[in-house]
């Protein structure tokens, strides 16, 4: 489709655009072990904020998703080919702008993110654009199913079942292979200090193998029910954050 009513904002021709709610998915380019593309954060948040745009358009809120913004702050995998990380202080200053043109037509401005290195920027730039009068908020692309686990942190297990529900001709079957899957606290200094490379020479952190299309669809629909909840919800913290409100109806 294309027009108004589109669901992608580059369908539609200026005169159709309106004011809709527009969401934006922001992720990484960056290695995501040996068996995952580069990037595997940008296509979850894509696939989060179509969600959400179908449930905004179904509830009668003219809603769009705009190009996905696929670099971030990613410095600690750089020691891997293909990395490509614009840091903390770039980020902040690409999401002020973007969201001080953006929010001239758009009624509401909505970074859904999918990579936690660039929390920082989000929490510096979305404030910002608060005080200086703009409707911007973000939220994280975050949950997990009843009754699972904690998440792997990176290329494991959550992210490799998430891109087989995606895209399963975009995982590499052959080359699945476990990394370091001690506990994140026990990693963290060494992953801000070091980098990803000083304590996995694969780049996992966790352990994909077993990971399936089923659990994929199941995280996804934790993802999806919590990210409504908080965008329903119209919450938001000191850092912009759009923050998650029980009572809504998750699914």
């Amino acid at each position: 489709m294309t027009g108004r009513g589109a669901r992608r904002l580059v369908d539609r021709p200026w005169p159709e655009v309106g004011r809709p709610v527009l969401l934006v998915p922001l992720g990484s380019t960056e290695q995501h072990g040996p068996h995952l593309p580069l990037d595997t954060d940008a296509v979850v948040a894509s696939v989060v904020c179509d969600a959400l745009a179908e449930r905004l358009t179904g509830g009668g809120v003219d809603a769009v998703v705009a190009p996905s913004i696929a670099y971030g702050a990613s410095g600690e995998h750089q020691d891997f080919p293909g990395t490509i990380s614009i840091g903390t202080e770039a980020l902040t200053t690409l999401l002020v702008e973007y969201g001080r043109s953006a929010c001239e037509w758009a009624a509401r401005l909505v970074f859904v993110n999918g990579h936690g290195g660039n929390v920082d920027a989000l929490a510096a730039a979305v404030p910002t654009l608060v005080a200086e009068g703009r409707p911007a908020a973000w939220l994280p692309c975050a949950g997990a199913p009843q009754g699972s686990g904690p998440a792997d942190p990176h290329a494991g297990r959550t992210e490799t079942s998430l891109m087989l529900a995606t895209d399963p001709t975009r995982v590499r079957g052959d080359r699945i292979e476990p990394g370091n899957d001690a506990p994140l606290a026990e990693l963290i200094h060494r992953l801000r200090t070091e980098g990803v490379r000083r304590v996995s020479l694969n780049g996992v952190l966790g352990d994909p193998r077993g990971s399936t299309v089923e659990e994929g669809a199941r995280v996804f629909d934790a993802i999806i029910g919590e990210a409504w909840s908080r965008l329903a919800g119209g919450v938001v913290d000191d850092r912009g954050c759009l923050v998650p409100t029980r009572s809504e109806t998750r699914s």
